[in-house]
């Protein structure tokens, strides 16, 4: 019989899969996507997944067997395979980084894995070798043991061995429940004991509670409400809520076998139980876009719906949503944050109800649990997540929105891997024969130059919902206004107007400034010195409302120094404007006005950010200050102002894209304004309103905004034109790191072409972490050209790898930087 052999991925950032030989007794069961027990580096025990089964034997090395599968089914779809494999060829990445990513812990195991002896196993301990003897011994004793335990009594060398043998000899097996971590919840009821109360009269059993009144008014609420609604189960909890009775009286109950406690698992999260309602009718424009969209998925295409805000393109998803759940397909609502999902979950519970879930960071480990498995079932028909959402187990996944496709919150790069949401989503669908529709009232550059190309169908909606007028803008120049000496802090005298204003007609405003803290900087006037991190290169920003330095990047705080550390002089300055002080000044400039202030800092409390929202939505706040957070899916009806003080710090950013941000985060934040009178009003106080961007945002041109965008990223080579790759070396010693990304740019000039290859050069922020930082930014052409070229990339990185001087540096790749 030929042997069988699987490629397995394990959580462990690694390049590649593993091969181990399939044991004759799990030949019939196992199959591609189920989880496996493996041994993997001496003792350490892993749940791999099945990626393929073959029968080619390896040449060079004895693999080893597969210890026990752990799934009756896959529980991996092939269509996610495929995905991880994309993933992982197209961003550069290893299988492992995107497993670790893709699963709750709770669904992994590793060295906690426990052991236990089989049910009425006859032990035949003369065939037994001394460390087999140690363990079945030690599980007689002890029902569970995990291998960090047994490496008391056996050697680590012959850890994986001797489990193996007594597997084989199905003596011991691994205890699945408690190795994966995972617990249902389980959540207490009670009930009258009918057959105790059918046996004695009822009359008598009270008769017996005379002498305890408690017992016996606790006992006849029961009957009360079973008799009552019989259908409706007693939470146990519920009793003990008003604080009338104790767990003594219950307890009493129990014992004289009077009622019954029973338990019942139960999801962690609550589904919703109120009542469902209709959509609400398509106006003609988002009719006539809806036809636009069925005509493109029947062509084959996805779909690019540009809006301007508040036109309604989260009316136009549902319509599609309700069409794909009603040819029993399931959807996936792709959202940047959390934190936004507020008013579309309200919406799509009152219409789906626990047909709903959603999946995000936020969820505890056993939540994320629930939901997988409630997605493998297939009892969520519509799930709301952030990008992690997309590995989910999708047994039919028919259409996939991505909202807010320009987000840059799709590509974060402080977690591995680093992809783009976005680009993936369309990927996923192709494996699914789903459609795709990206929507948002300002997309990327590289959204709508496909569009452009025609690799996207093109739908733009250019009216908000009702005809309601589209915010008007005006630019205040604010070094007028300092030459003028007409301002008040960082507001102008027309700006301080025109909130004033809104005050008096009780509308609220809204005053954007995207720097968190009080102030970039504490100075020193006498010698200048300034509070550096000292663990990144960075100077620590002034938080005033704790009244600590902070670094952004690596969260180190310091408390404010009432002296010069260098020279003691008393004379410390503020230097740069944050958020916190923005609000400062407008609480000081409206001291009648209720201001709040919504940024990372302040919504860090449990529900903070609902609070607020509350607030808001009831009238309760005249002015919200706050940094990119509010511009980001709040549709409040009395809110007429967007006020921007310094929209100059969101152009001047080391980035290309600055420009591009500036642009999106102005459009999001103004389509607050206005949303339902019409009558929206954005100011942006710059000391450049000559500034292309600002003239074209002020006469609503945004065609030639991204013509503006794009003929700038064709100049001076950056995509939609070329494809970038970064490749960031870390290392705590920076000659170490210097040296090695010489080699690299060496090794990469050898394949690639000059003009290709920038740097390698010192990061922007060269110390991060205590990591130096070394980076080279690949520009690449795109087409046919780019996989041949990016083949080389990965051929000069496994050369780059095969040096042993340098594994202990951290690369970083990030491709469509």
């Amino acid at each position: 019989m030929t042997p069988t052999f699987a490629q397995v991925i394990l959580p462990l950032n690694l390049k590649g899969t593993f091969t181990y030989k399939v044991p004759d007794e799990l030949l019939s069961s196992i199959q591609v996507g189920m989880r496996v027990l493996v041994a993997f580096g001496g003792k350490k025990i892993y749940t791999g997944i099945v990626f393929e089964i073959h029968e080619n034997e390896p040449e060079t090395f004895v693999p080893k067997e597969i210890i026990n599968i752990l799934d009756d089914f896959p529980i991996l779809p092939k269509e996610q395979i495929r995905f991880w494999d994309w993933l992982s060829g197209y961003y550069l990445c290893n299988l492992g980084e995107i497993y670790r990513f893709a699963f709750p812990s709770s669904l992994k195991l590793e060295s906690e894995t426990y052991l236990k002896l089989k049910p009425n196993v006859l032990v035949d301990f003369e065939n037994l070798d001394v460390n087999e003897m140690y363990l079945i011994q030690a599980l007689e004793v002890r029902q569970l043991i995990n291998l960090t335990e047994i490496e008391a009594f056996i050697p680590k060398k012959e850890i994986v061995k001797t489990i193996k043998s007594l597997i084989d000899l199905q003596y011991i097996e691994v205890d699945e429940k408690v190795a994966e971590k995972y617990k249902a919840k389980e959540v207490a009821y009670l009930k009258i004991n009918e057959e105790a109360v059918k046996n004695s009269h009822l009359p008598e059993i009270l008769l017996s509670l005379k002498r305890s009144p408690k017992q016996q008014e606790l006992f006849l609420l029961l009957l009360e409400k079973q008799t009552e609604y019989p259908e409706k189960l007693i939470k146990k909890s519920d009793l003990f809520h008003e604080g009338n009775f104790v767990q003594a009286q219950l307890k009493s109950l129990i014992e004289k076998n009077l009622v019954q406690e029973y338990y019942l698992q139960k999801d962690r999260l609550e589904s919703y139980e109120g009542e469902t309602e209709e959509l609400e009718k398509l106006s003609d424009i988002q009719l006539q876009a809806k036809t636009e969209i069925d005509i493109a998925f029947e062509e084959g295409k996805n779909v690019l719906l540009h809006g301007v805000t508040s036109s309604g393109k989260t009316h136009v998803y549902l319509e599609k949503i309700e069409e794909t759940v009603e040819n029993e397909r399931n959807v996936l609502f792709l959202l940047p944050e959390i934190a936004i999902t507020k008013q579309i979950v309200q919406r799509l519970e009152k219409k789906y109800g626990k047909q709903l879930g959603y999946y995000h960071q936020k969820l505890t480990d056993f939540e994320k649990v629930e939901v997988w498995r409630r997605i493998k079932n297939n009892d969520i028909k519509i799930l709301i997540g952030t990008r992690n959402a997309l590995f989910l187990p999708y047994q039919n996944l028919g259409l996939i929105v991505v909202d807010e496709e320009h987000d840059s919150s799709y590509k974060p790069r402080e977690t591995s891997p680093f992809f783009n949401a976005k680009d993936a989503a369309q990927v996923l669908a192709k494996f699914y024969k789903a459609n795709v529709i990206l929507g948002s009232a300002t997309p990327s550059v590289e959204s709508f130059y496909a569009a452009k190309k025609e690799k996207l169908k093109y739908i733009f909606l250019s009216e908000r919902f009702g005809n309601v007028k589209i915010p008007e803008f005006e630019l205040i120049n604010f070094k007028e206004a300092q030459d003028t000496k007409k301002l008040v802090g960082s507001f102008s005298l027309h700006l301080i107007d025109e909130i004033r204003k809104e005050l008096d007609h009780k509308k609220q405003t809204m005053i954007l400034h995207n720097r968190r803290g009080y102030a970039n900087v504490v100075e020193c006037e006498t010698c200048g010195y300034v509070n550096y991190c000292s663990n990144c290169d960075v100077v620590m920003t002034y938080h005033k409302f704790s009244n600590e330095m902070k670094c952004h990047y690596c969260g180190q705080k310091a408390a404010k120094p009432k002296t010069c550390p260098k020279c003691h002089s008393e004379k410390l300055n503020v230097r740069g404007v944050g958020v916190e002080q923005i609000h400062e000044e407008v609480s000081k400039i409206f001291p009648d006005a209720e201001v709040d202030r919504m940024d990372v800092d302040s919504m860090r409390k449990k529900f903070a950010y609902e609070k607020l929202y509350e607030k808001i939505e009831e009238g309760e706040t005249d002015i919200i200050v706050g940094t990119q957070m509010i511009s980001k899916g709040l549709d409040f009806e009395n809110i007429e102002l967007v006020a921007i003080p310094k929209a100059d710090s969101l152009l001047y950013v080391q980035d290309f894209r600055a420009e591009e941000r500036a642009f999106q985060l102005i459009t999001q934040v103004s389509g607050r304004a206005g949303r339902l009178s019409g009558n929206g009003k954005v100011l942006i106080q710059t000391y450049n309103p000559e500034h292309s961007i600002f003239q074209l945002l002020k006469n609503h041109d945004t065609s030639k905004i991204y013509e503006h965008l794009l003929t700038e990223r064709k100049k001076f080579l950056y995509p939609p034109f070329v494809k970038l790759i970064m490749i960031e070396l870390k290392h705590r010693r920076e000659d170490k790191v210097n040296r090695a990304s010489q080699f690299l740019g060496s090794i990469l000039r050898k394949y690639l072409p000059e003009e290709c290859i920038l740097g390698p050069e010192k990061s922007p922020i060269g110390k991060l972490n205590l990591m130096y930082q070394y980076q080279l930014l690949l520009k690449l052409p795109r087409g046919k050209k780019y996989a041949e070229y990016k083949d080389l990339v990965s051929k000069s990185l496994a050369e780059f790898d095969e040096i042993t001087a340098y594994h202990s540096i951290k690369k970083v790749i990030s491709v469509d930087f």
